[in-house]
């Protein structure tokens, strides 16, 4: 009996000390993150500059910077298909002063390489900036097809004759082709070049039939007629070719792949900080330079919520996962 009470004495004791630490903790915590920010932030980039993560991230820091009154910075840390500048913000201090622009490569990894990080437990989701834009089901002008449907029957029609360009084994346009091939049943060969704009002039040129390029990228040369569209890859149609169709209303059900621009940062970052940053790209959101700049770049604007961002990149990771073992995708 007087052992129980000694026991029962200490752990009241302890319980004494550990809240008083507990709460200090999280006072400290709700503190940091009032002062929050403290010095320059730095957006890691996970790719090359000039690309269009560059070129967002930077409307995005610059937007942020002028709201709270520091500098922001871009890091552009190219390779392993974005794995190394995620990496990078993943083992960063969770303060709030490194955070990580990520787009589509960032759900396709996990499939495909493997990284060095969970992409879920790793990092706190801020927000789903941007989605879009979507890729085009794109042909030569010289093919004898005006419809994802005349393209299937003619795939079919001479299996293995015709090529597929993308812009590199993994990319978003390598596994639109895939899930293409997958839910068709058609015989393609995919080549594989250095680039989206290598891929788009293979076609122009007349080297490859076919191909799946950024929207963004290719409506100067469907305007030009270098290039026949199709569909684009989006659920709903484009703002920028609202004239085509979607290759879910094409006859292909559930046919989506569609880019994306969020902000991640590390797994610890304090919520309060969380939140501020996730607040300020909700207000960015409704600011009409801010939202003409992402359009122009053929971004429709989201600014969501944490959560709902987190259970989007859960489902992303999941497909592709699923297509890439469907298909047998294997990186370099």
């Amino acid at each position: 009996m007087k052992k129980a009470l000694f026991f029962a004495g200490l752990l009241c004791s302890i319980l004494a000390v550990a809240a008083p630490a507990g709460v200090a903790h999280a006072q400290s915590a709700a503190a940091g993150a009032k002062q929050y920010p403290t010095k320059t932030i730095r957006f890691v980039i996970p790719f090359s500059a000039g690309g269009l993560s560059d070129i967002l991230g930077r409307i995005v820091g610059q937007k942020l910077s002028e709201s709270v009154g520091q500098p922001v910075i871009m890091d552009n840390r190219p390779g392993a298909s974005g794995n190394i500048g995620a990496e990078l913000v993943a083992k960063a201090p969770p303060d709030g002063h490194v955070l990580l622009i990520n787009s589509i490569n960032y759900v396709i990894n996990p499939g495909l390489i493997r990284p060095p990080f969970d992409p879920i437990r790793d990092f706190a989701a801020v927000s789903l900036i941007a989605s879009g834009p979507p890729l085009v089901l794109a042909v030569h002008p010289s093919m004898p097809v005006k419809s994802v449907k005349e393209l299937v029957a003619l795939a079919k029609a001479r299996p293995g004759e015709l090529n597929f360009a993308n812009s590199g084994i993994g990319t978003s346009p390598h596994l639109a082709g895939e899930l293409l091939r997958h839910m068709t049943g058609i015989k393609i060969v995919q080549v594989p070049y250095r680039g989206s704009v290598q891929s788009i002039y293979a076609v122009i040129g007349g080297e490859v039939a076919v191909t799946f390029p950024n929207l963004t990228v290719a409506l100067p040369h469907m305007k030009s007629g270098k290039l026949r569209a199709l569909a684009v890859t989006s659920i709903k149609r484009a703002p920028a070719a609202p004239e085509l169709p979607t290759m879910d209303a094409s006859g292909l059900r559930g046919f989506e792949v569609n880019g994306f621009i969020g902000l991640l940062a590390p797994a610890a970052t304090p919520p309060a900080i969380v939140s501020l940053l996730n607040s300020e790209i909700v207000k960015m959101r409704k600011q009409p330079d801010f939202v003409e700049r992402f359009e122009s770049n053929g971004m429709e604007p989201v600014a969501s919520a944490p959560e709902p961002f987190a259970r989007y990149m859960e489902h992303e990771i999941a497909k592709w996962d699923k297509v890439i073992k469907a298909t047998g995708v294997r990186a370099e």
